[in-house]
């Protein structure tokens, strides 16, 4: 983990330091230092791809926070979006500080909580959007943002410096389906109180015009449905309650029934019931009783937008999911983007359905809206600027280029100082210039079933190359005269096919010239190690003189 013990700031100055989410999707840990305390803001997952072979999940590295444990004065959660949200339970035990979030978030995050043993003292206190709370040095407003997930919040932090604005996820859908459209009013009068630093989300900064309207998406799946003869399956994220919303809509309009399978859709959907957010749609069907509903009767909603192999469009894509059987003629949509690094997920599962008959359709085979992004485009950005007229813009949220975008959409926008971020910038908001001052190491986690490793551990880089280069395994025995005990054994992965006669006589020469190399050397004074390593090196070599690969070799020497 990265070590930050001695990075000592002023106490009279204003910092913002992002440990995660300024240069990847997700992961995002956002860190406010004034007068010697400290306020995080979200603390959520990342996604991994092929880069990090057997990990699923990434988490920010919580370490500088960690060490300053007595002064981090508390954790604010602007939403319950897993990449704001989904690190807290896991990382809670090594920073042990109070937590502030809505209700709707705070039933989210209860569920994780109770499912970490180490969290059990936990303190989560939940706010009212627009009432302030003291939080150490500074006295934050949760302000209510449109976004796909019941109450997301703008977080307005005032401070003796200076006024910020930390947006979270938003955007200005002027009809959602959830909740009311952002109020230009409140921000208006943000402005013109004063508004030291904007901190804002910039996944579509390069992305022209408006983000659309969720009700468009409502209107749109509402017409595909009424061209689908048989049974329909809706995939996304499922953290959209805004969409599960626009999909119940859409069903009731082509009178067919709506059924949810996955937990996580179902611990939204308890949540969202439970906070009043789910009132006007219609009950759901139990999953166990899926098959007594006829086809053309029932939309299923299920998890699993992204590809992920465990979630439950691919395990009905590969035909084993127990409730849920899908045959030609029936449609799957997905109702979300590819987050980038996904693709060849998504296409796999998308391949096994389309190879059974199933007629698959992504947001861009269709003219209808059956999709809209949760985050601002630019011309949206554009108008937060000119309500709140900020003093600095700081881009986060977002790949390196989106953050790029943003910054230059800020300057072109006469934005006077824009300080665009990577993960671990400290960046002094005031008094005087907005600048990066220092950085901090940071970095990713990964989560393992059985432990959260650095993201760079070795086992993982390991992995990585025997991806490309398979490995062989020696194990020899030798006497106390360097005699051969028995023959060696050598296993190779990833290399050959031992079943073939060709491959396999490849195997024994390479034994056979084990064997040599044991009668070569006991006649010299080498100690075991060097052995094993001088006969690993001698593998190395004669496999790719034959394969050309770099294999990785090891070699277990044992006297007796």
């Amino acid at each position: 983990m990265a070590k930050n013990k001695d990075h000592n700031y002023n106490p009279d100055e204003l910092l913002f330091i992002p440990l995660g989410g300024a240069e990847q999707f997700g992961a995002n840990l956002n860190v406010y230092a004034y007068k010697g305390k400290y306020l995080a803001i979200d603390c959520g997952i990342g996604f991994a791809d092929d880069y990090y072979p057997g990990i699923d999940i990434l988490l920010p590295d919580p370490t500088f926070l960690a060490e300053r444990q007595n002064d981090l004065a508390g954790m604010i959660i602007t939403h319950a979006h897993e990449d704001h949200i989904g690190g807290v339970a896991r990382l809670w035990p090594r920073l042990k500080c109070p937590i502030f979030c809505t209700e709707f978030t705070g039933k989210i995050l209860a569920k994780k909580l109770k499912e970490n043993p180490e969290c059990k003292g936990a303190r989560v206190r939940i706010i009212k959007q627009h009432d302030p709370v003291a939080i150490g040095p500074f006295e934050a407003t949760f302000l209510p943002v449109t976004h796909s997930i019941p109450e997301a919040s703008a977080i307005l932090l005032k401070t003796d410096l200076g006024n910020v604005m930390h947006s979270g996820d938003w955007n200005l859908d002027p009809r959602p389906v959830m909740g009311k459209p952002t109020d230009a009013t409140t921000f208006k009068k943000i402005g013109d109180d004063g508004v030291l630093a904007y901190i804002g989300d910039s996944t579509n900064a390069g992305v022209d015009g408006f983000s659309g309207s969720e009700s468009d998406v409502a209107k749109g799946l509402a017409k595909v449905f009424k061209d689908c003869e048989q049974r329909i399956v809706v995939t996304m994220f499922a953290s959209n309650v805004g969409r599960i919303k626009s999909i119940c809509k859409a069903a009731a309009e082509n009178d067919r029934h709506v059924a949810v399978i996955g937990r996580s859709l179902h611990n939204m959907i308890g949540a969202a019931k439970e906070c009043g957010f789910m009132d006007d749609v219609q009950d759901m069907i139990d999953e166990q009783d899926i098959s007594v509903i006829p086809r053309d009767k029932l939309v299923i909603i299920a998890t699993g937008s992204q590809g992920e192999a465990r979630a439950q469009i691919a395990r009905i894509a590969r035909g084993d999911q127990r409730n849920i059987k899908v045959q030609s003629g029936d449609t799957v949509i997905f109702s979300a983007r590819p987050i980038p690094g996904n693709e060849k997920e998504i296409n796999f599962v998308q391949n096994r359905l389309a190879g059974s008959g199933v007629n698959v359709i992504n947001p861009r085979d269709v003219n209808e809206t059956i999709h809209v992004s949760g985050h601002p485009a630019r011309d949206e950005i554009k108008q937060m600027y000119d309500w709140l007229r900020p003093e600095i813009v700081v881009p986060v949220h977002g790949e390196k280029i989106m953050i790029e975008d943003q910054a230059t959409l800020a300057r072109s926008s006469q934005i006077k100082q824009v300080v665009p971020p990577n993960n671990g910038s400290v960046v002094r908001l005031a008094p005087g210039n907005a600048e990066i001052i220092d950085h901090v190491e940071t970095g990713l986690l990964a989560v393992e079933p059985g432990r959260i490793i650095s993201a760079s551990h070795v086992a993982i880089s390991e992995r990585r190359k025997l991806q490309f280069s398979g490995t062989a395994h020696g194990s020899i025995v030798i006497d106390g005269k360097g005699n051969l005990m028995a023959r060696p054994q050598l296993d190779l992965v990833g290399l050959v096919d031992e079943s073939d006669e060709e491959e396999g006589d490849f195997v024994e020469d390479l034994i056979d010239d084990m064997e040599d190399m044991i009668a070569g050397l006991k006649r010299k004074k080498l100690c075991d190690e060097e052995i094993a390593d001088k006969i690993r090196i001698s593998v190395r070599r004669n496999i790719f003189e034959v394969l050309r690969i770099k294999a990785k070799v090891s070699i277990h020497l044992t006297r007796i």
